[in-house]
């Protein structure tokens, strides 16, 4: 097993009086999409500019390829591509000239500058745009532009605020496919509260509520976490709903019967079931010897949402 690039133990943030991060501790693997998942205000923004060495921890610690946040940030930041909620690009510089100027802040030299624009261009399909000015961008071109500056020396590790906000769904999708690409070859920590995004882009997802840990696994995992089950909705003919009842009831794995509607000779009902095994087929057998007609048999799973607002319902 790999070991971790980076190790987060016991960080601890405050402004003033107010905690925002209270002693969280999680690793990140080598190739890891790792989705920072929380409300507002739950301490993802505070943890990602301690990870980027932006802010100091007032208590614990993190070192990324065993270097310390405290005493080598210069070594950390080297090894980081960084891209704020706001992406830092200046409006007013063509978005040629502007990733010139940052591959010259990263000491690219001339022979590998304008190649390194190039290939950046097209990974984050900026093509069209690069001889406009960035104040004619559109939100969606800016965080393009500003995920080309995060990766302009090619870092090990992608840290991303909050990297769709304000974007339309087609612009989410495409920015989400950029990140996916860019997670073959590098480790990427992304914040964000749509929960979506978590599940369609990342592999692993941490959620965090009031500055602390709620929550740390693949999407799955967090499901069973919470002990979730999943839900089937059924409509049958010709058939009224105690003798359903009567017969799911009995059926081990079944918690539930609920009737949805009832519409003259249709009847739909949803059937809640423990989570750990698949009871569509016994379902399925107790409605055919009981000579039942079926009209819709659909098996709702639990979502990411669902599970999120269950561990953080006190926020």
């Amino acid at each position: 097993m790999s070991e971790p690039v980076i190790r987060i133990d016991k960080l601890t943030r405050y402004y003033g009086d107010t905690c925002a991060v209270d002693r969280i501790s999680f690793e990140i693997k080598k190739g890891e999409i790792l989705g920072l998942l929380g409300p507002n205000g739950a301490g993802k923004s505070t943890t990602l500019r301690v990870l980027t060495c932006y802010l100091q921890p007032t208590s614990g610690n993190i070192t990324v390829k065993g270097h310390d946040v405290r005493e080598q940030p210069v070594t950390i930041k080297k090894l980081i591509g960084y891209l704020p909620e706001s992406a830092p690009i200046y409006p007013d510089m063509l978005v040629y000239d502007y990733l010139g100027f940052v591959a010259d802040v990263r000491e690219i030299g001339p022979d590998r500058r304008h190649a390194r624009i190039r290939e950046l261009a097209g990974l984050c399909g900026i093509n069209e745009v690069m001889h406009k000015p960035v104040h004619e961008l559109s939100k969606g071109y800016r965080q393009r532009v500003g995920l080309a500056q995060a990766m302009m020396d090619d870092p090990e590790i992608l840290v991303l605020d909050e990297p769709t906000s304000g974007l339309d769904p087609n612009q989410i999708v495409e920015i989400r496919d950029i990140i996916k690409e860019i997670g073959r070859e590098k480790t990427v920590i992304l914040s964000t509260h749509i929960l979506s995004e978590a599940e369609a882009a990342c592999n692993r997802v941490v959620i965090i509520d009031k500055g602390r840990i709620v929550a740390d696994g693949a999407t799955e995992e967090l499901r069973k976490q919470v002990g979730a089950g999943f839900v089937i909705d059924i409509s049958l003919q010709g058939i009224e709903f105690p003798q359903v009842e009567r017969a799911f009831d009995a059926l081990p794995g079944v918690t539930g019967t609920t009737l949805r509607n009832e519409d003259g000779d249709t009847l739909e009902f949803s059937l809640s079931c423990e989570n750990g095994r698949d009871l569509r087929p016994e379902i399925y057998d107790v409605i055919r010897r009981n000579g039942w007609a079926l009209l819709e048999f659909h098996m709702q799973t639990r979502t990411l949402e669902k599970t999120f607002m269950e561990l953080t319902k006190g926020n």
